[in-house]
């Protein structure tokens, strides 16, 4: 394990990639600066880190600043940050869950398919007790090194959409060739809904879809219309919401720790504001995504609560395949179960107030 050290005038080599926050300009010098890394500003990522530096750098006074480096100037894979962050090269770094199941397989949960069936259930759920039995495990792991921060959103929800025709019920995307990324639990969904399961690297995708060699692929509408996707011919969408975007912020413990404990809160505040900013971004980005992929001649069909039910019986193959191949498989899933559950009960009851 590296000693992380506090960042100044040695960062010049990347001073150029930092980004000024919107807030008016502390008066006090910086005495802590964190740094980060995101891919670009287009990101939700890149919105939620932004809110992030706004407010801590605001309500510290200046004596905690962010830095934020675009692209992957000191790392380039979810692996590589990761050991960077825990090295201390990073104070704090964004993953999916597949960027993160390398060094945490728990964290897969979150991509198990329908079980959070809405933002309002979904966002329930990741600000609340579920987040806290990560944050726990996470540090286990990885001997008190990587604390999880807060979970938030990169993109909304992931769908199917093909270049073959319009898709309602699993059986209708039997015989599909759908990418995947190269990992066990979004290869055993595809498989177990009947079609055919290609990783293929997410740089390729488009002149995959060009010349055939898959058929569709499973990703959020923002992704899809960043990436021109619909000139390649994924032309259907089908909204079955099968998992929920989830975005793990992790900061590395020591350089949380040696904050004072005043410092502390406002970080944790401010990840509670990132998470805040996250939930919404993909909302607001994917209205106009909607609109250009239907512009563009796309369809979008949305299963009706039956088909849904459909869907997730399907799946059936994965919650087992997750229980008896991720340490703990069976306990996490029931969690994700119970915590769905309780979010969902308390969301009815709310409503029903409301609606009386």
């Amino acid at each position: 394990m590296k000693t992380k050290h506090w960042l100044g005038a040695s960062l010049g080599a990347v001073a150029a990639f930092t980004l000024v926050g919107m807030a008016a300009a502390p008066v006090s010098a910086q005495d802590v600066m964190l740094r980060t890394q995101v891919p670009n500003v287009e990101d939700e990522d890149y919105d939620g880190m932004i809110v992030f530096k706004d407010f801590v750098e605001a309500q510290s006074n200046g004596s905690i600043g962010v830095e934020i480096i675009l692209g992957n100037q000191l790392c380039a894979t979810g692996t590589e940050c990761m050991e960077a962050l825990e090295d201390g090269v990073l104070d704090i770094f964004i993953t999916t869950s597949g960027g993160a199941s390398t060094i945490f397989p728990f964290v897969q949960v979150l991509d198990l398919p329908y079980i959070l069936r809405n933002d309002r259930v979904a966002e329930h759920v990741l600000s609340g007790a579920f987040q806290d039995h990560m944050r726990e495990a996470g540090m286990e792991i990885s001997g008190d090194t990587i604390r999880l921060m807060t979970i938030g959103n990169t993109g909304g929800w992931r769908n199917f959409a093909n270049t073959q025709r319009v898709v309602q019920t699993p059986e209708d995307l039997a015989g599909l060739k759908i990418r995947t990324i190269v990992a066990d639990l979004p290869q055993v969904l595809v498989e177990s809904l009947g079609a055919s399961s290609t990783p293929i690297p997410w740089p390729e995708l488009f002149t995959s879809f060009q010349t055939g060699v898959v058929e569709g692929s499973k990703n959020g509408i923002t992704d899809i219309m960043n990436m021109s996707f619909p000139e390649a011919g994924l032309q259907f969408l089908t909204l079955d919401g099968h998992a929920y975007m989830a975005a793990l912020w992790w900061m590395n413990n020591d350089s949380f720790t040696r904050l004072d404990p005043a410092q502390r809160q406002i970080v944790l505040d401010g990840f509670d504001a990132l998470q805040q900013a996250t939930f919404a971004s993909p909302k607001r980005k994917s209205i106009q995504a909607y609109q250009d992929f239907v512009e563009g001649g796309g369809t979008i069909y949305v299963p009706t609560a039956e088909e849904k039910a459909m869907w997730q019986e399907a799946a059936t193959p994965v919650y087992d395949w997750f229980a008896e191949n991720i340490e703990d498989g069976d306990v996490w899933l029931e969690r994700l179960r119970d915590a769905a559950a309780e979010a969902e009960e308390e969301i009815a009851a709310r409503d029903s107030s409301r609606l009386n």
